[in-house]
């Protein structure tokens, strides 16, 4: 039931979540460090209404900006209802409209540095508000050419064009801070990067958040929450299972989950069709297992790349699933370069070497390497990940699970 007002959303493409300014400060107060000297994009943000804009442009002098660009969507119900941007536009009509910032100063002469400025500069240069040509949408021409100036993109974009949104910023090679649902993270668009490091959690994750919203708020137990933080249930909703996706670094990401528990075949079975073992709680990842594991999705809030590998199965010539390893790979591929010889794999096992002569181990290794590489055929629907029906332990049926191992 907690879904249901998300979920419904997302159906009738209902995209209007307007986030609140102190869960936007919560996350953005990690990162003051990538902001010096870069031109800001919040590209779906009406700025009197997004306080993702309001955020930067009071902190545009503390945190160094070059520019801070806004663009907003002539479709939104909340576009322009604050404070009328043109004199000349009735209050029905909605305009999408683009802010550019270079700089803020005192320019209303009162002795401080804030919002009003921010608002007299709007107001009253030309130079920095502009109408749009088209509607603001993230993916028209104009809004991809103010894409292309932008260092960092920083914005809650359209739930249901999440996939999209965040292909499109790769595609453009951009650094970037963005809201979405936590479940993205199983989206075969989405979790590839995750697994090749071009994409990360953030701080925040698996939050319940308020947002401002024209949709209505029918569900009692989400109404109480709204009032219990604070905010009308009229006007504002609780949208759960929320997390920020990013490419910057932050210190969270290099922290090492501390492990304790020790590995028991009773307490952590095998699947039956993969040779790994099931974690039911991130907490409980075993501390003294080497080989595979499924882990459930929320390990991604502590995964760390230099503590961890996300791997792969691939379907063997012979029929046996192989592990693929991303980082495994990169040192076949420098050794390749440096010998053109063929090393040995984690495939290989010691029982394996006790039975074979050292020209036929050597055989085996090159054999099965081959296999792993040259085969892309992935034994999962989306490699690294073991999506419900995929995976079995004792014929039933399991939770979605990302296969891991340790690197230390």
């Amino acid at each position: 039931m907690a879904l249901q007002n998300l979920h419904a959303a997302q159906t009738a493409q209902k995209d209007e979540f307007y986030t609140q300014l102190p869960d936007i400060e919560n996350e953005l107060k990690n990162y003051k460090s990538h902001f010096k000297d870069k031109v800001v994009f919040c590209n779906c943000d009406d700025p009197y209404e997004s306080n993702f804009f309001k955020y930067f442009a009071n902190n545009f002098n503390y945190l160094g900006l070059k520019k801070l660009i806004a663009t907003c969507y002539n479709g939104s119900h909340i576009t322009g209802t604050e404070l009328s941007l043109f004199e000349e536009e009735k209050e029905s009509d909605k305009i999408a409209y683009k802010v550019e910032i270079s700089e803020v100063s005192d320019v209303n002469g009162d002795g401080r540095v804030d919002l009003a400025d921010v608002e007299y500069l709007i107001k009253n240069k030309k130079n920095v508000l502009t109408r749009l040509k088209g509607n603001g949408d993230f993916r028209s021409k104009e809004c991809i050419e103010l894409l292309k100036m932008a260092d960092i993109v920083v914005t809650n974009p359209p739930f249901s064009l999440f996939r999209e949104y965040i292909a499109q910023l790769i595609e453009y090679d951009k650094k970037f801070l963005v809201l979405g649902n936590m479940n993205a993270i199983t989206y075969k668009e989405v979790f590839p990067l995750i697994k090749h490091n071009k994409l990360w959690i953030g701080y925040g994750f698996n939050m319940s958040l308020v947002y401002k919203s024209p949709y209505e708020n029918k569900l009692e137990a989400n109404r109480a929450f709204v009032r219990q933080k604070g905010y009308n249930p009229d006007k504002f909703i609780k949208v759960p299972a929320i997390a920020w996706f990013t490419n910057l670094d932050h210190k969270k990401r290099h922290e090492d989950l501390i492990l304790y528990k020790k590995y028991t075949p009773e307490e952590y079975p095998k699947y039956d069709n993969y040779d790994a073992i099931n974690v039911d709680k991130v907490s409980e990842i075993p501390c003294d297992y080497e080989g595979v594991m499924g882990v459930p999705i929320t390990f991604l809030d502590k995964y760390n790349p230099e503590q961890f590998e996300i791997v792969e199965f691939r379907k063997g010539a012979d029929g046996k699933d192989l592990v693929y390893s991303i980082r495994e790979e990169k040192r076949r591929e420098e050794k390749r370069r440096e010998s053109r010889l063929y090393s040995h794999t984690s495939e290989y096992s010691s029982v394996d070497a006790n039975s074979r002569t050292d020209e036929q181990s050597q055989r085996y290794c090159g054999t099965r390497e081959k296999q792993v590489c040259k085969n892309t055929d992935s034994a999962t629907s989306i490699p690294g990940m073991i999506k419900n029906a995929e995976g079995k332990i004792n014929g039933k049926i399991t939770y979605a699970r990302i296969t891991i191992r340790k690197i230390k």
